[in-house]
């Protein structure tokens, strides 16, 4: 229930209902565990303690609660070898399509394109195609460990392609169409696919958009491929020859197949995801089966409270982790919601009409998403039957106390749960339960069987601001980077304290909650002072003259150099937007954090899944080449980002 409350420090916004907590997720997990002879005590805090202190006990029991079969003979839970080392459930086997199509009726997916033609997939219907796939890309030699790649927007064909590759133990990568070629091929090369499924174009922002051009240079640079099979459905652009055979997806599903999975091990590759490329060639992240499968149940089942049953909407391309998050939710027994296209054309609020025509029950968006439907003055609980959302999660980029205000003013009462993870663990560190109050601003909790930490740079763990580390393993750790001797996965993650995760964001744990203070590789560091990023767009995108800021910390030689660039709301004077950020800067934090110029921009860069580009505009501005600090491939708009090196060009050329 919405809590009607003072604005303070740690003020509750939302309380859970008591009478509906036996319904949810955690509950339900808690007295399961009393059946198997546990007594964790009945909060979240004390659940979460016995998981990190028995996490072997905590998988064990987790993977019966949520149905996940394991084969082969029962043996340890994990290896005692330390970090990054670590295998789980050794010697057992388990197929991550099988747990998502298998013991399921009713409704699967439901696509939703651009312009709001809709359509159904039974699980009946889904498995079928999946396994027609399957056969067909076994007759074209496809086995267990081979590379299927896939240049795919957020359509059924996409789950298909997923599920099949995964069934036979390939291993599954996609990027989604609007990524440029170059930034397509840094990933796919790396790979030697033998597969490519590709749409010959795309709906996007009311207009059909003709990739054929692009692909024929991806192929070109993809020497390993054998076969491509085409998506041609949701687009009027036509294929192209090739010089390898290809298919329709008419053709590859034609032949009808019985279900079939291969039984691989625990730790069998399952899919590659890449990192955003901005800070060099993007890394491979490779996930196995069963650690994203017992990770994506956890988030969705407890962190999110999904169930049998339920409409889920994640607002997520195919190149972001979310939308593998989305996906898993047929291993809950819940309807994929697809939305296709742009998700908020022609205005943010399709969103919310997507939700209420498909009374989605969980919906995913970033806290972007958030800040833009506020700054739009949005009203969906007024405009939308919102009656069967219960749970809004929010992920991305801290959430704003604006952000946390607007939604309980304008959307209702539902479970706010913001969390924090990322595409390196497949899953979250930082999320909350729906059995605990929400605090204006708070991230409600850590996540179960993760022990995450704040330390200072000398390792010590700290009750203020540090670096988010993670000091026991988590099943969902990448078995490794792809084309990596171990080296570069090691020096991301374990270098700076050896033998713990370190994240690479600054994490604060308070009384009333978890606060994520954003990139510790982008802080601020102006004369000794360490200032949050996240303490500026607070101050400053509350506003309503800034639509968004990105603010970032050079070294120049012996000068520190820190602009904050904005975009301005329409019709906003510069003048009086200056006056506005100053003041609010000097109100809300301190003059040491009032930036050395104030830039205004058209926009603010970002990559393809949301994030702002704070590390590559401050190289531009120490003298990087554009071609060195991004893959413009990889960006969302690279024109906007050729505008920021212009502008370090010209601030270079001035004497300073």
């Amino acid at each position: 229930m919405i809590v009607d409350a003072h604005a303070a420090d740690g003020e509750v916004i939302w309380q859970p209902d008591l009478a509906g907590n036996a319904e949810t997720g955690i509950e339900r997990f808690t007295q399961f565990l009393r059946t198997q002879g546990v007594e964790a005590g009945p909060r979240y805090d004390d659940v979460w303690q016995w998981s990190v202190d028995d996490p072997e006990r905590f998988w064990e029991l987790f993977a019966q609660f949520a149905g996940v079969e394991l084969g082969g003979p029962d043996g340890p839970v994990c290896t005692a070898d330390s970090m990054p080392h670590t295998r789980w459930f050794p010697g057992r086997t388990v197929n991550f399509a099988r747990h998502l199509l298998e013991g399921h009726d009713g409704t699967a997916l439901i696509a939703v394109a651009e312009d709001g033609a809709r359509e159904e997939v039974t699980w009946d219907s889904l498995r079928r195609e999946v396994a027609s796939l399957a056969q067909h890309l076994r007759a074209q030699g496809i086995g267990p460990g081979d590379r299927i790649v896939a240049v795919l927007p957020n359509v059924p064909e996409a789950v298909v392609g997923l599920l099949a590759a995964a069934s036979i133990g390939a291993l599954w990568s996609v990027c989604a169409p609007e990524f440029g070629a170059g930034a397509i091929v840094s990933r796919f090369a790396q790979l030697n696919p033998k597969v490519v499924i590709a749409a010959p174009g795309y709906r996007l922002g009311g207009r059909d958009r003709d990739r054929r051009q692009e692909l024929g240079a991806i192929f070109a640079q993809l020497p390993t491929v054998e076969h491509i099979i085409w998506v041609t459905r949701h687009a009027s652009t036509p294929v192209i020859e090739t010089p390898m055979p290809a298919a329709s997806w008419a053709q590859a599903v034609a032949a009808p197949a019985d279900p079939a999975y291969a039984d691989v091990e625990f730790s069998h590759p399952l899919w590659v995801l890449f990192s955003s490329g901005t800070t060099g060639i993007p890394k491979g992240i490779v996930h196995g089966h069963g650690g994203a499968l017992l990770e994506e149940m956890k988030m969705l089942l407890i962190h999110s409270d999904l169930r049998p049953g339920d409409r889920y909407l994640n607002v997520a391309s195919t190149s972001w982790v979310l939308w593998n998050s989305l996906i898993s939710a047929l291993g809950v027994g819940a309807t994929a919601v697809l939305v296709d296209g742009n998700p908020t054309f022609p205005s943010v609020d399709r969103v919310w009409q997507t939700v209420a025509a498909e009374k989605v029950a969980v919906l995913g968006v970033g806290a972007g998403f958030i800040h833009a439907c506020a700054k739009s003055e949005l009203m969906p609980m007024r405009e939308h039957d919102l009656s069967a959302l219960r749970c809004l999660q929010v992920t991305g980029s801290p959430l704003s106390t604006d952000g946390y205000r607007w939604v309980y003013g304008q959307v209702g009462d539902i479970w706010l749960s913001s969390m924090s993870g990322g595409t390196d663990i497949a899953s979250i560190f930082v999320g909350g339960s729906p059995t605990l109050p929400v605090r204006v601003g708070y991230i409600q909790a850590p996540a179960l069987a993760v022990r995450v930490e704040s330390w200072d740079e000398a390792g010590n763990p700290t009750t203020g601001k540090g670096e988010l580390v993670v000091t026991k393993p988590m099943p969902s750790m990448p078995l490794r980077f792809w084309g990596d001797d171990g080296t570069r996965y090691h020096d991301s993650y374990f270098s700076t304290y050896p033998g713990v995760w370190r994240h690479g964001d600054y994490i604060e744990f308070t009384r009333h909650g978890i606060l994520i203070h954003g990139r510790s590789d982008s802080t601020l560091n102006r004369n000794g002072l360490r200032l949050g990023s996240a303490d500026i767009y607070t101050a400053v995108e509350s506003l309503p003259e800034v639509a968004e800021a990105l603010v970032v910390g050079a070294e120049l030689g012996t000068n520190y150099y820190m602009p904050l660039f904005v975009k301005l709301t329409e019709g906003t004077e510069p003048a009086a937007a200056e006056e506005a950020i100053t003041r609010s800067i000097r109100d809300n934090l301190s003059v040491r954090y009032l930036p050395d110029e104030i830039v205004i921009m058209r926009a603010i860069p970002h990559t393809r899944t949301g994030k702002k580009l704070e590390v590559p505009v401050k190289r531009l501005l120490q003298g990087v080449a554009l071609s060195e600090v991004a893959d413009l491939g990889a960006v969302d708009d690279p024109e906007l980002l050729e505008e920021y090196a212009r502008f370090a060009i010209a601030r270079e050329a001035v004497p300073q």
